[in-house]
């Protein structure tokens, strides 16, 4: 008996498990002739930039830079100096299998910087690199089967919902942008540490289109002509659009990554009070589809001996949990009379959910750093760690993934005992949960001896027994069962019940 089957393949792709190297990188930086000895280095800061992303043949390799920027005092010289240099890195993984792109993230665990002599500093960085592959992973199932009426062919279907990862893209992007400080602020005759990020806050779907908008938070610390330190911010805002491909329905994730920057005093703008800024970027957008699969979940005949084979299916289900918003603030004790706030920072770094007992927490590391000069105008650095913490309830059997950052700028204010800190961290969660179920992929039909079946069985459904599990035991239907005990619906039928279960005749 020959079976028709419906079978049925939608694109799809899979996030891999992730993958995380560490690796330490150090190096000797000569001072260059243009600048003075170096007398201090009062701080140094580091950023991660990533260039290039590969996979091939199940190998990826990933390579950028540290980009280190100093603060120090010159020898013989008052005021602040800046030295900036780069440590370039490369990192390589096996078991990509056939990734067609990397999801990657890369951060600074620790920087040291000291004096090997005036002219010579050495660097020692740590950093961490996380990879996920993404693969092609196509979602294949059967969805009905049909045959000619004297097979007796019964079957059951179930409908299910999943989120299927449906469309995958890269853009690498330049962003430049002119920044015109304040009215109050003086102009810039040296900058001497630059600082970015970059905030999306609206993801829309355009056809096949993805139109991305946000902002880049930027900062710097500064040199006067009168060689004075002064801080400024503001935010420049930016759009651009990802071409997705696929359908017009779903929703949009986006990761947007800096690479590197670089902000320089305009041109002949001899008050430097002009800036200009130039980003590179890197965005990768996953476009997540919620479909609607009928499955062939179970199959039997009321004529012949029929065996079958099931194919698992793991289907996933995606929440995007509220955004949750935790206030903050800290003191940073300095033990000194500060006289100037010149800057301060707050770093976020990687956050993890934590259950705790019947509950849970979103924990994230922050460093706080504050640039200030004591009552001697002697330039100094206070820094701390802390862990911050938010309340917050999710599945048990889900996994969560969370991202925090800062969406404002942070305050920060000279007080009697230090530098009080206020800032707001912002916590964005998804939890993610698989289903199995199954799906029939083949089945097999012989001719069966019927002859010594009962035409009527009287009997009573067990204690997880349905209908459909009598009817086929029985070589019946779940429809002639109603009929034959005056049932409205499969419902009604209880456990325990005694019912007429009539055989199906051909």
């Amino acid at each position: 008996m020959e079976l028709e089957w419906k079978k049925n393949a939608l694109d799809a792709f899979a996030i891999g498990a992730e993958q995380v190297i560490t690796q330490e990188e150090t190096a000797e930086t000569i001072v260059p002739d243009y600048c003075p000895d170096i007398a201090r280095i009062i701080d140094g800061e580091g950023r991660v930039f990533l260039h290039r992303r590969e996979v091939s043949g199940g190998r990826a390799e990933v390579s950028g830079v540290v980009r280190v920027t100093l603060l120090y005092v010159p020898e013989g010289e008052g005021g602040i100096r800046s030295l900036g240099f780069s440590l370039p890195f490369r990192a390589q993984a096996e078991g990509m299998g056939d990734a067609v792109c990397l999801l990657t993230e890369a951060e600074l665990e620790s920087l040291e910087n000291r004096l090997t002599n005036p002219r010579k500093v050495f660097t020692r960085c740590r950093l961490t690199v996380r990879l996920r592959p993404c693969r092609p992973a196509p979602l294949r199932f059967t969805s009905d089967v049909t045959a000619p009426p004297e097979a007796g062919l019964e079957k059951r279907q179930e409908v299910q919902k999943t989120s299927l990862l449906t469309a995958v893209a890269e853009k690498d992007f330049p962003f430049t942008d002119t920044w015109t400080l304040s009215p109050g602020k003086e102009g810039a005759a040296e900058i001497l540490r630059f600082r970015c990020e970059a905030l999306i806050s609206e993801r829309k779907r355009i056809g096949g289109k993805c139109l991305i908008k946000g902002v880049f938070p930027v900062s710097l610390i500064y040199r006067t002509a009168a060689g004075q330190c002064r801080q400024a911010s503001a935010e420049l805002p930016f759009s651009q659009i990802l071409e997705l491909g696929g359908e017009e329905d779903g929703t949009a994730e986006v990761f947007l990554q800096l690479c590197g920057w670089d902000c320089q005093i305009a041109p002949g703008d001899e008050e430097g009070r002009s800036l200009t800024v130039t980003l590179s970027l890197h965005a990768a957008a996953l476009l997540r589809r919620e479909v609607e699969l009928t499955l062939l979940q179970d199959l039997y005949s009321t004529a012949w001996d029929l065996s079958y084979e099931a194919e698992p299916l793991s289907l996933t289900d995606c929440q995007d949990l509220d955004v949750r918003r935790q206030s903050v603030r800290e003191l940073l004790e300095i033990g000194v009379v500060a006289e100037t706030l010149l800057d301060i920072s707050v770093r976020p770094g990687r956050a993890a959910a934590v259950r705790e007992g019947e509950g849970g927490s979103l924990h994230c590391p922050c460093r706080l750093r504050a640039l200030y000069l004591d009552e001697g105008g002697v330039p100094l650095v206070a820094e701390r760690s802390i862990d911050v913490v938010c309340p917050l309830d999710w599945p048990e059997d889900g996994r969560i993934e969370v991202l925090a950052l800062c969406p404002e700028e942070p305050q920060g204010s000279l007080g009697e005992r230090g530098v009080e800190l206020r800032f707001t961290l912002e916590f964005r969660a998804r939890v993610t949960r698989q289903r199995q179920r199954a799906s029939i992929a083949s089945a097999r039909m012989e001719a069966a001896d019927l002859s010594a079946l009962p035409s009527l069985v009287l009997r009573s459904l067990g204690p997880e027994e349905t209908l459909w599990d009598l009817a086929k035991h029985c070589r019946s239907t779940v429809p002639m069962i109603l009929a034959a005990n005056g049932l409205e619906g499969e419902e009604a039928a209880e456990a325990g019940h005694l019912l007429l279960v009539p055989r199906k005749r051909p």
